[in-house]
């Protein structure tokens, strides 16, 4: 199926959950904000909340500094 990653499209597999994309995403083990379709998936449901076809991702990951 086909999403849409930070504006990209992005190839994945069906019922492939928001943990499984940030890891294949290379965004695993990193505190990261998503928003899918316009509305910010708490963390506590990566792992259960699978994508569907069009769904549109937004991934934000903070840098630190100083």
């Amino acid at each position: 199926m086909q999403i849409t990653l930070n504006g990209q499209p992005r190839d994945c597999a069906p019922a492939t959950t928001i943990t499984q994309l940030l890891e294949t995403a290379g965004y695993g083990g990193r505190r990261v904000a998503v928003e899918l379709n316009r509305e910010i998936v708490p963390r506590s449901q990566h792992a259960s909340h699978a994508l569907a076809e069009g769904d549109q991702v937004e991934i934000v990951h903070a840098i630190g500094g100083g």
